[in-house]
Order: C-alpha cells, then structure tokens, then sequence
C-alpha cells in the first residue's frame, strides 16, 4: 500500500524512480513508494523533469502542482502534490496500478 502523508500544503507521495528505462510509465507500488519508470537519463535533472511530467499526466495535476522535496540524485524520491486530497490520490494511484 502506497505511504501517502498528509503535508499542509498537500500531499506527499514516496517514488521509486527507474531512470533510463524504455517507456514513461507507473509501474505500480511496492514498500510504501510509487515506483515510475522513465526514458530520460539520470542527470542534471532530467529525469526529476520526466518524472513530474508523467505524475502531472497520469495524476491530472498541474506540473507546477508537484515539487520535488526529497531525493533529488536518489532512486528514492518524495514530491509534494500541493493541494492535493489524500483519498482523491490514493483512489487515483489504485485505479492506475490496478490495486
């Protein structure tokens, strides 16, 4: 089960990040994080960049909605849905990991 917590600007989300992969994608939930898979390399930010990009996509939020707070170079990362419901994103999160 994915580990949301409730933050007073929104909601904050744990990603385990897969950079370099082959497609964009949520690959599902695994130890309390939503792991995600991009196609972008792991630098100079460039994958954090893919990685809101496809949060925003998949989630229905702004990209400006969605900051990174944790784990800037790390595989493990935590980002900040601002404004975000903690039920609405669980409910979301299920419907697209099939859980």
């Amino acid at each position: 089960m994915l580990q949301l917590e409730t933050h007073p600007r929104g909601v904050v989300m744990p990603v385990r990040a897969h950079a370099g992969a082959r497609r964009n994608d949520i690959i599902g939930v695994r130890d309390g994080m939503l792991r995600v898979a991009v196609t972008a390399a792991p630098e100079k930010g460039k994958a954090n960049r893919a990685i809101v990009a496809l949060l925003s996509n998949k989630l229905g939020a702004s990209k400006s909605s969605i900051e990174l707070l944790a784990g800037e170079t790390s595989t493990k990362k935590r980002f900040l849905i601002v404004g975000g419901n903690i039920d609405e994103l669980s409910e979301k999160i299920a419907t697209l990991t099939g859980e």
